[in-house]
């Protein structure tokens, strides 16, 4: 699917009263899309409303407008019936398979809108007095029709951390296996922000649990919405300043320290992950 590249998305709230045109809907059965294949990518179905295409959502999200040349096509996500057979000439797949035929602009959009689709299907009612909650009219937010009690879709911060060292005259990457990858694959270090932490306590403090070094010069690098599920992603890159590797054990299976000439199997293209370390090769080859 073509990039954005001279478009812009515009998130707004409420749906306008005077919506008469197609618009873009991102449909998902549970955290899959649905889209139609062209050619080598794929499209998001572009219709005045699903039922165009014989799709009666469950519920449905307004989420903006695409603006290209001066015109603006509003964005919809919808929840779908899981059980819905939606025939032939769909797809319906994760969003990390549908990375590159979506491309980094409509990947990031549908991330949006997954995250924006499952808050609304997991908050229809008020987890302090289970009475149905209702939409906010002028913000992101879901208010009870009892108690009052707001929601607004959730984030979770992470902290994810290229740490360096140098060794036998050239500087090295930390990088790890978790017991959850693909046999062979490395990556840097990640991990949750605790309550009452800084981003910078919680990076020293997850490389030490994980591998039991110690790190200074923390420098923020970059972040990166990851809808998987809610994650926000903020980069930092560090030095190494002292210990030997104690792994945890649960999680952890192998860390090393790797040259920018020799690297194991690397995390997909899109993850913040992947910059960090292509940031590394560049600045060291």
């Amino acid at each position: 699917m073509s990039s954005f590249s001279s478009w812009r998305f515009i998130p707004q709230i409420q749906e306008p009263t005077d919506h008469h045109d197609p618009a873009y809907w991102f449909l998902f059965q549970g955290d899959k899309l649905a889209v139609l294949p062209a050619a080598e990518s794929v499209e998001i179905p572009c219709v005045l409303d699903p039922s165009e295409l014989g799709i009666t959502p469950l519920r449905r999200q307004f989420l903006g407008f695409v603006e290209r040349e001066g015109q603006r096509v509003a964005c919809f996500s919808a929840e779908l019936d899981d059980t819905l057979a939606l025939g032939d000439g769909w797809m319906v797949d994760n969003l990390r398979q549908l990375y590159t035929p979506l491309g980094d602009s409509w990947f990031q959009l549908a991330g949006r809108a997954v995250q924006i689709m499952e808050w609304d299907r997991t908050h229809q009612f008020c987890g302090r007095c289970g009475a149905p909650m209702l939409s906010v009219p002028n913000e992101r937010a879901k208010r009870c029709t009892v108690c009052g009690l707001s929601n607004y879709p959730r984030l979770s911060p992470a902290i994810i951390i290229a740490v360096t060292r140098e060794m036998k005259g050239e500087k090295r990457l930390l990088l790890a296996r978790n017991h959850r990858f693909p046999a062979g694959r490395y990556s840097v270090l990640a991990g949750f922000v605790e309550p009452g932490e800084s981003l910078e306590e919680c990076a020293a403090r997850e490389v030490m649990e994980e591998v039991g070094i110690e790190i200074d010069n923390i420098r923020y690098y970059a972040s990166q919405p990851w809808p998987f599920p809610n994650s926000l992603m903020l980069g930092f890159t560090a030095e190494y300043a002292g210990g030997d590797f104690q792994l945890e054990d649960a999680e952890i299976a192998e860390a090393d320290w790797f040259s920018p000439r020799n690297l194991p199997n690397l995390p997909q293209k899109p993850s913040i992950a992947r910059q960090l370390i292509d940031a590394f090769v560049a600045e060291n080859q």
